[in-house]
């Protein structure tokens, strides 16, 4: 609602003297009968450039028509400022209304002169020209009516913005966890990668804060041979065969990990050297199993496990140097196997 807009509102009417001049603002012109018979009753108004003649949601009880000068009318936000000229009039609903809440400030362009008329000024007109005066009423109902509707579908262009907006941002939510996920995560085996697991290390060491954690390094065998014998899309194969082995044995609580090249890792849920070389055994035994089997081309390779429990107080670097003393003993020792990093030294 618009107290005080200048909408067209095109009036038909066969009594040419009375129909208000087709200009800009056209429905907020009073035509020149009408402006006579305001000017009449009126408390003229003298106003100077910059002076606020109400403001918004200040209440109003009077109307106001423009005898010289402009107006400004600013609704606010990112509505357009109207601005009115001679014989132009706003705030009709603080007239008829009485104490409507304004909906824009009023501010003089420059010096000029208003025409104020309130209740008493009102009732003078109706006493006058009832006739005229019914006809302005007319022509103001019209203009409140188009300016809702305007409005209305202001605010549902506004919601589809809106709407657009948040769609738009899901879109780039979904977009940016995408990208983050291909970002951590190896593109061969699926598995995250090194920079993944970078991610979750902090998370894991705060978990190993109130649960025990484990880590073993996976590290294939002749794998280098795989590749110069069968090519690389062999040696792909092997690789992702042993992501789905640690896939297989990873719990929600534990990280599978693929640090580049044959090189795996693994983060899981362990309290004890038992729970850590279960894991260790389970990988051991599987790759075994499937060499068992008789292969035109291979599918997998033995693998070397290194094991430690991690330790809280410590960063990944260390964690990653005990895991890795294990590994190279496993290696020395001829391969296929895993390797405790403590005091156990029995390989299996």
């Amino acid at each position: 609602m618009t107290s005080g807009g200048a909408v067209t509102v095109p009036v038909e009417r066969p009594d040419k003297e009375r129909t208000a001049p087709a200009h800009a603002g056209g429905g907020a012109v009073l035509a020149a009968d009408e402006f006579t018979l305001f000017e009449a009753v009126a408390r003229p108004r003298p106003v100077v450039a910059g002076e606020r003649i109400f403001r918004r949601g200040d209440p109003g009880q009077h109307l106001y028509v423009v005898a010289a000068g402009q107006v400004e009318l600013d609704f606010g936000s990112d509505l357009a400022l109207k601005l009115l000229g001679a014989h132009e009039f706003f705030g009709e609903l603080g007239l008829l209304i009485g104490e409507h809440t304004r909906t824009a400030d009023a501010i003089a362009h420059g010096d000029g002169l208003l025409l104020e008329l309130g209740a008493g000024e009102f009732q003078a007109l109706v006493e006058r020209d009832p006739a005229l005066v019914a006809q302005f009423l007319r022509r103001a109902i019209a203009r409140v009516v188009l300016n809702e509707q305007a409005l209305i579908r202001q605010l549902r262009r506004r919601n589809q913005d809106l709407e657009a907006a948040l769609d738009n941002l899901y879109a780039t939510t979904h977009q940016l966890s995408q990208t983050e996920e291909l970002i951590r995560t190896d593109e061969l085996t699926g598995l995250y990668n090194r920079r993944g697991l970078t991610l979750h290390l902090q998370e894991a060491r705060i978990a190993a804060g109130t649960r025990g954690m484990g880590l073993l390094l996976v590290d294939c065998d002749r794998f280098k041979q795989v590749n110069d014998d069968h090519g690389h899309l062999v040696g792909d194969r092997v690789l992702q065969n042993i992501a789905g082995i640690l896939r297989s044995v990873s719990a929600s609580g534990d990280l599978a990990c693929r640090l580049g090249g044959d090189e795996f890792c693994l983060l899981v849920e362990a309290n004890s050297r038992e729970d850590v070389m279960r894991f260790a055994e389970f990988i051991i035994a599987s790759t075994r199993n499937l060499l068992g089997l008789q292969q035109v081309r291979p599918t997998i390779c033995p693998v070397s496990v290194g094991a430690c429990l991690i330790d809280p107080n410590r960063d990944w670097n260390e964690w990653y140097a005990r895991a890795d003393a294990a590994l190279y003993e496993a290696k020395r020792l001829g391969g296929n196997r895993a390797f405790w990093v403590d005091t156990a030294t029995t390989p299996f």
